[in-house]
């Protein structure tokens, strides 16, 4: 069973992740896009990547984003995880415009709150397996023996212990997603964004992959996925269908664990934002009486 969203695009052993979950309000979605067009090229020349997509994200969901090739997903998910930006239009980012932000700050919150999963692993290719795990946080915090601890805890947690020192062009190509999967994580990011994690793997290795993610998402995390594999919903909360740049359907996957997942987390961060709203209610009667 689905349920479709209106689209309005206006015309045109338990393993540890070291996962975070987003803070902040509760009701504010995590990811929000209103009317964003992004366009390459000039005058004639001129192509719609995307073209005025609205679209809101909340916190603990698992999106999926499907749809033919050169429909826009890629240059939607660049947009969302800040290495790009709507030519028009907003990009709201946990309430605020992201079109207000500064270089630095957009590269602190793409180092902090959220992880890059890419197709082609891009890992470096000159350096060890705990190298390129540990890479975010050298970029900033610069070389520190305890972060080198954290990235060998990750690699024990997702199999790859045996592996930390070898070199990329070492491993097999599942090896090198979760690799690339734990140097994903090392900051701890709220929001995981994945490039077809699957798409340059057999069905053994993309089942693992799979797994990882939904451990992540039970965790509390907010991942969109890229994918052309219809196999891959049942591991989803949600899909989006893109065509010629515009959200086609929106749809939620009510029969899926993640759905369920999904909305366990949202009733509990909601839950707990009442009760914290409850107890400075308290606090300030309290101040008041005294």
């Amino acid at each position: 069973m689905v349920v479709r969203h209106e689209v309005s695009n206006d015309s045109h052993p338990e393993r540890v992740f070291f996962a975070r979950v987003s803070t902040g309000d509760s009701q504010t979605p995590v990811i929000s896009l209103r009317r964003a067009t992004k366009t390459f090229g000039f005058d004639d020349s001129a192509t719609d990547a995307i073209v005025s997509i609205n679209l809101e994200i909340q916190r603990g969901e698992f999106v999926a984003i499907m749809g033919p090739s050169g429909c826009g997903k890629t240059t939607l998910l660049n947009i969302l995880g800040l290495l790009d930006q709507p030519t028009i239009g907003r990009y709201l980012f946990n309430g605020r415009d992201v079109g207000k932000f500064s270089s630095s700050r957009k590269a602190r919150i793409r180092n902090r709150e959220i992880g890059f999963i890419f197709q082609n692993f891009n890992l470096v290719t000159n350096m060890t397996v705990l190298d390129n795990v540990v890479l975010p946080l050298t970029y900033r915090h610069g070389w520190n023996y305890k972060n080198l601890e954290k990235a060998s805890q990750l690699l024990d947690a997702i199999g790859l212990k045996n592996r930390e020192y070898f070199k990329p062009n070492q491993l097999s190509g599942g090896q090198m997603q979760r690799v690339a999967i734990a140097r994903a994580l090392i900051s701890r990011p709220s929001i995981i964004l994945a490039d077809e994690p699957t798409g340059n793997l057999d069905s053994n290795n993309s089942r693992v992959i799979m797994d990882l993610l939904t451990e992540l998402h039970k965790k509390g995390n907010t991942i969109l996925m890229v994918t052309h594999n219809p196999e891959l919903l049942k591991f989803a909360s949600r899909v989006i269908y893109m065509r010629d740049g515009q959200i086609e359907r929106d749809e939620e996957l009510t029969e899926t664990k993640a759905f369920k997942v999904t909305k366990r987390t949202i009733s509990n961060r909601q839950k707990k934002a009442t009760n914290s709203l409850k107890r400075q209610k308290r606090l300030t009667r309290v101040r008041r009486h005294k």
